[in-house]
């Protein structure tokens, strides 16, 4: 998932770029002329000289996120000429769907869920990969990643940024103070939990509203801990509707969170009980642990983002992630994580120019050295990664021995994984019970 942003941000940031480029290069449709034969345009030679073309891209990506997209293809578009002109959206899930029907489909979109992703595909909607888009891909990104964007044998588009979701945040500092060790096994994090809490501190907060998608901070948890408990071979059957929704070892997974998410011994430091985790934001969420209302809160390293302006985000700062623990050691080190797909609604050649950039080990290193993101491009160099989180992520992710699986709920199809499964959550913290909440989601599956 991404963050909201503010368009009227980028536009200030687009209108200041656009002068200072005048300033330098003359006119606009002068810019990439001016630009093509230097050498910091060479690496931009093979996607071809497509002065005065624009690129409409959509996607959740907003805020700062956004200003930080912006400013990584911002040498592309100098030396090629296109301008991706990226609109970020809260709603991205239910817009999408909007203005694809409406006949106002965007030239590109970033999917955060390929169940949404395949939902266009299958109608008919989504452009193909072009070859050279599909050869990037392939030479960049591992199988297990390009299965989420094929559908029937066809490749439909490329990784983007990706993120880790199996870490714990907590303060290394305050740690330190209280003399607490960061727990390596389920066991240890449910003793340290009760440790904390004898303190007369709430060890955890979490927060799950997220305008129109509240409910997936709570997916992550099920998820997470599901491929602890049952594995990766039952996660799959899972995501596939190879066994029902409601499976007892589903059940178990979402009861064993509850120990946890609906202790009230135990969350939710910083702003109430049980039932504020459903209204308290995912952005927010995590920020008591600054201020010592709560020692830990689980979510993904693109949390790092979410920060107080000013807190320093390593092993000895104020903020730092540790792996969240295996509960059972035969199902090894399993990591969840998620990620955009760059689907394309068009084939003109400026908009398979800009989905093969994406794809490409160019756009990943430059994107990586503005800092706060992930991505599973084998090609990104880790001097490129400048926080120490998203370091230890990028290692995970191009480790080939990695048990990695995609986010079940973005897996699902849409009408589940973000409709009913989000929903599901919402009234699992509002009172319903485990067998409720989980029948309710099967039977919309059926």
């Amino acid at each position: 998932m991404a963050f909201a942003r503010s368009r009227q941000a980028l536009a200030i940031a687009g209108v200041l770029g656009l002068a200072l480029g005048a300033a330098a290069c003359g006119t606009g449709n002068d810019k990439k002329s001016s630009n093509a034969g230097s050498a910091e345009c060479a690496a931009y030679e093979k996607y071809g000289n497509h002065d005065g073309k624009k690129v409409t891209a959509y996607s959740s990506i907003r805020e700062i996120e956004a200003d930080r997209l912006a400013e990584s293809w911002k040498q592309f578009e100098d030396c090629t000429g296109i301008d991706i002109d990226h609109e970020g959206s809260g709603e991205f899930e239910a817009q999408i769907s909007v203005r694809v029907d409406g006949g106002n489909a965007p030239d590109l979109a970033f999917f955060p869920q390929p169940g949404l992703l395949k939902r266009f595909v299958d109608s008919g909607k989504v452009k193909p990969a072009s070859a050279d888009t599909k050869a990037e891909a392939e030479a960049n990104f591992s199988p297990d990643w390009l299965k989420y964007s094929t559908v029937n044998g066809q490749f439909y588009g490329a990784p983007l940024g990706s993120n880790v979701k199996s870490f714990v945040w907590y303060s290394p500092k305050t740690f330190k103070e209280k003399g607490w060790t960061v727990p390596t096994t389920w066991d240890e994090l449910i003793a340290l939990s009760d440790k904390i809490a004898a303190g007369g501190t709430k060890p955890w907060c979490a927060g799950i509203e997220s305008q129109e998608a509240t409910g997936w901070p709570a997916t992550d948890w099920i998820e997470d801990v599901l491929l602890r408990t049952a594995g990766p071979e039952v996660y799959d059957q899972w995501t596939t509707h190879g066994i029902p929704f409601n499976d007892p070892k589903v059940a178990d997974a979402l009861d064993r969170a509850g120990t946890i998410l609906k202790n009230e011994k135990y969350v939710n430091g910083g702003f109430g009980g049980v039932k504020s985790i459903a209204t308290t934001s995912f952005q927010e969420a995590g920020v008591p642990i600054t201020t010592g209302k709560c020692a830990l809160h689980r979510q993904a390293s693109f949390y790092a983002n979410q920060w107080p302006k000013g807190t320093k985000v390593a092993e000895d700062g104020d903020v730092f992630a540790f792996y969240f623990p295996a509960i059972d050691p035969a199902k090894g080190k399993p990591v969840l994580g998620g990620g955009e797909f760059v689907a394309a609604f068009a084939d003109r050649p400026e908009v398979q120019a800009v989905q093969t950039y994406l794809a490409s080990g160019e756009y990943a290193n430059s994107r990586a050295k503005i800092g706060d993101w992930v991505s599973a491009n084998k090609k990104l160099d880790l001097a490129n990664v400048p926080n120490p989180v998203d370091k230890l992520s990028v290692g995970i992710l191009q480790d080939p021995k990695t048990v990695f699986r995609f986010d079940g709920s973005d897996l699902m199809p849409a009408a589940v994984g973000s409709g009913t499964f989000w929903k599901g959550m919402i009234q699992w913290f509002n009172g319903k019970d485990t067998a409720t909440v989980l029948g309710g989601i099967e039977n919309s599956w059926k």
